[in-house]
């Protein structure tokens, strides 16, 4: 896919979910349960064990439905393993030019983290075109995201952290491009424990809620 094709699709979904798993089998339910609520994304966190490899098997078996990214990426040598293993966009916490590189010369897109205004412009210097603001909901949540918005209303940003079906219509009608949500999604206990009709309602929560919210703000 092309970066355009990418962003397109992230912006149709409306919702990136963060997946942290404890292995390559709670990463594949997950995923299944994601899938299975609505949402064809995941953002396979680099904080998983063994992470490069849950990317490749969960790519393998979903890549062709499903849009793969990989998660709290800080180095150019974790880019470039997670292009390798069929990631189709990766997620900073921050801003690491590095990253941003080797996605450049990959054709891919990468998204860096951002918090400040001067974070922000920071990161539309070195080129990004999608950014994340996190932890978005430490700082004052959809209040925040429209404040920020308003020095930059064609930023496409992805408030992170602290993000819910309770709260995105707050952040729909703030100007979000798309949430990012964790573990109000996936929640740990229950992807343990194997209760994936629980992730799936969640997801199917979210899922109404973003449209619900941008047919509104239409």
């Amino acid at each position: 896919m092309t970066i355009d094709d990418v962003i397109r699709r992230i912006g149709e979904i409306g919702i990136v979910p963060v997946v942290r798993a404890a292995s390559v089998e709670e990463a594949n339910r997950a995923v299944e349960a994601i899938c299975a609520g609505g949402i064809p994304v995941v953002e396979i966190t680099m904080t998983v064990p063994n992470a490069v490899a849950v990317i490749r098997e969960v790519a393998g078996r979903y890549g062709k439905d499903v849009l793969i990214g990989a998660g709290t990426v800080t180095t150019a040598e974790q880019a470039k393993a997670c292009f390798e293993a069929g990631a189709e966009f990766l997620v900073s916490p921050g801003l690491a030019v590095a990253v941003l590189s080797v996605a450049e010369a990959s054709g891919k897109l990468a998204i860096p983290g951002a918090l400040t205004p001067t974070e922000l412009m920071n990161a539309q210097e070195k080129g990004a075109k999608l950014v994340k603001i996190f932890p978005c909901g430490n700082v004052g949540g959809p209040k925040y995201l429209k404040s920020l918005k308003a020095p930059f209303p064609k930023a496409s940003l992805i408030p992170t952290g602290g993000v819910n079906a309770g709260n995105a219509a707050e952040f729909i009608a703030a100007g979000a491009f798309a949430l990012g949500v964790g573990a109000d999604l996936v929640d740990a206990k229950a992807l343990r424990e194997g209760n994936l009709a629980q992730i799936s309602a969640a997801a199917r929560e979210l899922v109404q809620a973003v449209g619900a919210a941008r047919e509104a703000r239409t």
